[in-house]
């Protein structure tokens, strides 16, 4: 019979936490929270000072009696959910729900599923911090009377299962004000000259910079023309020669936030995805008989980039055997703790150094072993020296006319040996090598060319820039950050559009409605400093009610007078360009759960559906008769089909092309690969060079 019962949030980690701890510990899972606030009601009283009310989740009914039933047998109960605001509430509901008292050594927190962290957590459990739990609170409340009072409205003037909430409409908000610049964006012209030069017998480019004196900004093709006239000849004299040894340091071990923008520039990966992904990766995965069921990385809800001293030990070791001594850093790091990042909380790091990913392959899945790598190599770069590259800028004189020339070269790749950090923008740092140049030299010119250019919109929203602004500006928390951008894509408001945001016309509506009525829901800095309120709360410095009440106040009035004021509005089907084919009325496009497709207008008379199929201009190998169709799977994953389907089944995730093989006659079809796209035959192995 066991002493000690264990309460954890997850089944994956009972077994696991359970065999670290030995026979004196049973250990348990509450599957999440037990108790919440009711679906069917508010559930909060403005009348009762914001008293909460909660009940017993629907379902959650027997695992409380299990618990409860577990808890009586045994001489102490140890709550052991997660070392966070959502995992502190938990432990919370737990302990209201079992009698625990809240002041007795009843709470054990650790960072990473390992026998040495769970054993010395066990050894420091400290009273339930209430602090946190009131955090949680605030923010469950808040959340509550923003969602329970202005999504009915929604429902009765707009439509059925709209809602809005504080940090999902400040989303939606950020990537309608992107669209409206995208659309009121003016495009300026601007020119650069471009010349090739002669070294010896080593080309190399250089841009127009300026007169010698200053820099130049281009703005039309006259000035270009003007400044071409200048050049005499095709000698140019080097008139300086500078060269500098600049250090690139390495990105910081991962945060939520910073995990989740490089999984998506790097591995493509969705937001939500990854932290599916990192919580399997937290929980436990079996790695064999030796060690059995192990947490591989540490717990990935953090805004903090610290790291502990054991585990920048074992990473130098690592460093040392692989690398070299001198590719271990000898810099002091400054380490990012944002204002709510507990102490107790690291960054994202793999538990052992020494479990290179490759060692991994047979345990975990393709998409767990991608991510695993990314977080394992990440931190293991943060912990190696800086990488050293000698950079040499050479200015090219004809007459008042200068270029510029840079060059760099990696002298000592340090921490680039293992990881680069992605960019929005898919740049990479190249090596670009300079000819032997010094003062009093002269190149001559063998092409110099002008080009003209126009200033480019800014880009829509992806998802890694949108996680990366919202953290910027203080909007939302690592938990939030996922579970937010699922919502506004669930509700219709957004679409993503080649990986990039887009509101549909349903998001400007509610963004609309949302704006003129309740604008301090979607104002920014309101939003931000919400944020800090909740921060505060957790440190102490202020009180849960009183915050809740500064905000309702206001909002309440807001509430009252957008349901007298708001007018209905009809949203008005947009006509497909065809007849239904069962009754003959015209057929329309509706947004549904998976996107746009096409209903006839004589519902609900007439039920009949289509999918929206976008011709690509090739006939179908397969029938022969039909052709073949753009269209997107359930999970919105584009792929293509025959249009006479379910006659024919012919399907393709690769785009198929209108040309034949020239080597066998079959199907050619665009693959896409790391450098770009692909074209290669579907039976043979003829394939084309990638096109970037």
């Amino acid at each position: 019979m066991a002493d000690y019962l264990v309460i954890v949030e997850s089944p994956a980690k009972a077994k696991t936490i359970e065999r670290y701890l030995g026979k004196k510990y049973k250990v348990k899972a509450s599957i999440g929270h037990v108790r919440d606030l009711p679906r069917s009601q508010m559930g909060v009283s403005s009348e009762n000072n914001y008293e909460p009310k909660y009940i017993t989740i629907r379902g959650k009914g027997p695992v409380l009696q299990d618990l409860k039933s577990a808890a009586k047998k045994v001489k102490k109960v140890f709550l052991a959910a997660d070392p966070d605001r959502e995992g502190e509430a938990i432990a919370w509901h737990l302990a209201t729900a079992l009698n625990i008292d809240i002041n007795s050594d009843c709470r054990v927190v650790f960072n990473e599923i390992t026998k040495d962290a769970i054993v010395e957590s066990f050894k420091n459990p400290r009273p339930i911090n209430m602090d946190l739990v009131d955090a949680q609170q605030t923010r469950r409340i808040l959340d509550r009377l923003v969602g329970y009072n202005i999504s009915p409205i929604l429902w009765k003037k707009v439509k059925k299962g709209l809602s809005a909430g504080r940090v999902q409409s400040v989303a939606l908000r950020m990537i309608i004000d992107r669209e409206n610049e995208i659309k009121n964006f003016q495009p300026e012209e601007y020119w650069t000259i471009e010349g090739s030069f002669e070294k010896g017998k080593k080309t190399f480019d250089a841009l127009y910079y300026g007169d010698g004196k200053e820099k130049i900004k281009l703005t039309n093709e006259e000035q270009v023309k003007s400044i071409l006239k200048n050049v005499k000849g095709t000698n140019f004299d080097v008139v300086n020669v500078s060269k500098k040894e600049r250090k690139r340091n390495a990105a910081p071990a991962f945060t939520t936030s910073s995990l989740q923008q490089e999984a998506a520039r790097k591995l493509n990966f969705r937001a939500k995805k990854t932290m599916m992904l990192a919580q399997q990766l937290y929980e436990g995965i079996d790695i064999g008989k030796k060690e059995g069921t192990v947490g591989l990385i540490t717990y990935m809800r953090t805004d903090s980039t610290r790291i502990s001293d054991t585990a920048k030990t074992e990473a130098m070791a690592y460093i040392e055997s692989k690398y070299g001594k001198e590719y271990i850093s000898t810099e002091t790091k400054q380490t990012k703790k944002a204002s709510n990042a507990q102490d107790a909380h690291e960054a994202i790091r793999p538990t052992s150094t020494m479990r290179a990913p490759e060692e991994l392959k047979a345990v975990l899945s393709r998409d767990q072993l991608r991510l695993y790598r990314l977080i394992w190599e990440r931190f293991i770069a943060s912990q190696m020296a800086p990488a050293v590259l000698d950079t040499v800028a050479v200015d090219l004189q004809n007459g008042d006319v200068l270029f510029r020339a840079n060059g760099s070269q990696v002298k000592f790749a340090g921490f680039m040996k293992l990881y680069i950090e992605g960019t929005d923008d898919q740049t990479e740092e190249t090596t670009k090598l300079l000819p032997d140049m010094a003062v009093g030299d002269q190149v001559k010119s063998l092409e110099i060319e002008p080009k003209q250019h126009f200033t480019q919109p800014p880009p829509r929203y992806s998802e890694a820039r949108l996680v990366k602004t919202m953290e910027e500006l203080g909007i939302g928390r690592p938990s939030t950050y996922a579970p937010t951008l699922d919502t506004i894509q669930r509700r219709g408001y957004v679409v993503l559009d080649a990986k990039r945001f887009m509101p549909t016309e349903l998001g400007e509506i509610v963004h609309q409605l949302v704006l003129e009525f309740f604008p301090d829901i979607i104002n920014i800095e309101f939003t931000a400093q919400m944020e800090q309120d909740l921060d505060d709360i957790e440190e102490g410095g202020r009180q849960w009610k009183e915050v809740v009440h500064e905000f309702y106040k206001d909002f309440e009035v807001h509430v009252k007078y957008a349901d007298e004021a708001m007018e209905k509005v009809v949203i008005k089907d947009e006509p497909a360009g065809e007849d239904c084919e069962l009754c003959g009325s015209p057929m329309v496009f509706k947004l549904g759960r998976y996107g746009k497709f096409m209903a006839c207008s004589n519902f609900p008379d007439c039920r009949n559906t289509k999918a929206i199929m976008k011709p690509i201009g090739v006939k179908c190998p397969s029938c022969e008769t039909g052709e073949i169709v753009e269209r997107k799977s359930k999970t919105k994953r584009l792929f293509y089909g025959c249009n006479q389907y379910p006659e024919c089944e012919f399907v393709s995730w690769d785009k198929p092309i209108s040309r034949p093989c020239p080597k066998c006659s079959a199907l050619l079809v665009e693959k896409k690969i790391k450098k770009g796209v692909q074209i290669q035959c579907t039976k043979c192995d003829y394939e084309e060079a990638p096109i970037q």
